[in-house]
């Protein structure tokens, strides 16, 4: 049974990102199969590496992905929401080079994910899916 499961509170409304952030949560319940299954520690480590580096390319890949799309559509908060996914970018970048050094950082990214999955989308890719949809309540130049 997964450790958390995608459901309508995470949507924001647009599918090709839900979809996308999709993956945040199965890298959220691998992670979690990872630390709860018996295994060598080099073979935990190898995994939550994979998982690493997969949210790495997912991350990077899913970002100008979004930040093309809010371009195009002329989103007012690019800038600022670009810093968060580049501060973002940077901190699993660290991870890799901790998990790289010998630190066990597999409950800590768990908890990155999570945080970031519950609250960057949930509050504000939610706005800029509120934005491009028209229902947004603030008076936009």
């Amino acid at each position: 049974m997964p450790y958390i499961e995608w459901d309508n509170s995470l949507s924001v409304g647009v599918e090709v990102i839900d979809e996308q952030h999709m993956r945040i949560v199965d890298y959220i319940n691998e992670i979690h199969d990872t630390l709860h299954a018996p295994m060598t520690v080099s073979d935990r480590e190898e995994r939550v590496m994979q998982v690493v580096n997969s949210a790495i390319d997912y991350t990077e890949s899913h970002f100008d992905f979004e930040e093309d799309m809010l371009e195009k559509v002329n989103y007012p908060y690019l800038k600022a929401h670009t810093r968060v996914h580049q501060l973002f970018v940077r901190r699993i970048h660290d991870y890799k080079t901790r998990l790289e050094n010998g630190e066990d950082i597999a409950r800590e990214l768990m908890d990155t994910l999570m945080h970031w999955l519950l609250n960057h989308i949930r509050s504000e890719d939610k706005n800029y899916a509120k934005w491009m949809s028209g229902t947004d309540e603030r008076s936009l130049p």
